[in-house]
């Protein structure tokens, strides 16, 4: 195995107490601020070492390349994007503290997402369309690496699938934007220009997401084992252990109990370097 230890800032005496508890025989510096101890064993001990240091750490198989790989799938609020989009259309109404208080609530699992949702869009009833796109232009920032992390799904031959519980109206122009294969988020209500308060068919939550995903896998004909799945929310669960890799990215406790990595302290490209893509 490899040990992959990356930071906005690694002290070298760190990774060498990182080297000496995992047994390694070899520290490669792969990028800057990044580093493959090889032969790697997985200790009790590291965790903690890397917690204190404000390292994000993974063993991954040496083996394992980004090439192998066809389909990266991810959610879009506070994974692709910095933001929680429908508490930035709460904020324009004055009700972000309530709406964002339900947002929590539901990302760490403690009410249902269908509910959340609505619960929240009644809040919103009566809010102007042209807010949505006032959130893209004037709030929505991409999380740092996501445009590099892209590049080289692209350049791999991977495709890209954004799965939200947002709104079409920001990841449709997410889609253009970035060049992305596949979008699926909720249709918002809209009538004489408002927001209705209501979602137009089925409600994106874990189910619809997972589902949209294996569609995605069954249209492009390949496995379990060649899906990369990135998420930070207790609804984006059931659509990463479909995957053959999961990344909880900046993630609640919940997710990051339950991935296969988790990325804490980088940005979005962090994922790349737990494949040997170089």
């Amino acid at each position: 195995m490899y040990l992959i230890i990356q930071g906005s800032n690694v002290e070298t005496t760190d990774l060498k107490h990182l080297a000496k508890l995992a047994g390694a025989n070899g520290i490669e510096q792969i990028a800057p601020n990044v580093f493959r101890l090889t032969n790697a064993s997985p200790t009790a001990d590291i965790g903690a070492l890397c917690e204190q240091a404000r390292l994000d750490y993974a063993f991954v198989p040496e083996e394992r390349r980004l090439a192998d790989f066809r389909l990266l799938v991810m959610d879009m609020d506070s994974t692709l994007i910095t933001i929680e989009t429908i508490d930035e259309l709460a904020d324009m109404t004055g009700l972000k503290p309530q709406v964002a208080a339900i947002t929590a609530q539901a990302m760490r699992g403690e009410i249902e997402y269908d509910e959340s949702l609505r619960r929240r869009l009644a809040l919103l009833k009566g809010l102007d369309e042209s807010a949505l796109v006032r959130v893209h232009d004037e709030r929505l920032k991409l999380s740092p690496g996501a445009e590099r992390l892209l590049a080289q799904a692209r350049k791999h031959g991977i495709r890209t699938l954004l799965v939200s519980g947002g709104f079409t109206q920001v990841t449709d122009r997410l889609k253009s934007r970035l060049g992305l294969d596949y979008t699926y988020a909720n249709t918002l209500g809209i009538a004489d220009g408002k927001l209705t308060g209501e979602v137009l068919g089925r409600i994106v939550n874990a189910d619809a997401k997972r589902d949209e995903l294996i569609r995605v896998r069954d249209e492009l004909g390949i496995g379990r084992g060649q899906i990369i799945a990135v998420g930070d929310g207790a609804n984006d669960l059931k659509f990463m252990a479909e995957a053959g890799v999961s990344v909880a990215y900046h993630a609640k406790p919940v997710v990051r109990e339950k991935a296969t990595h988790t990325i804490h302290y980088v940005g979005l490209d962090g994922v790349l370097n737990l494949f040997n893509y170089h």
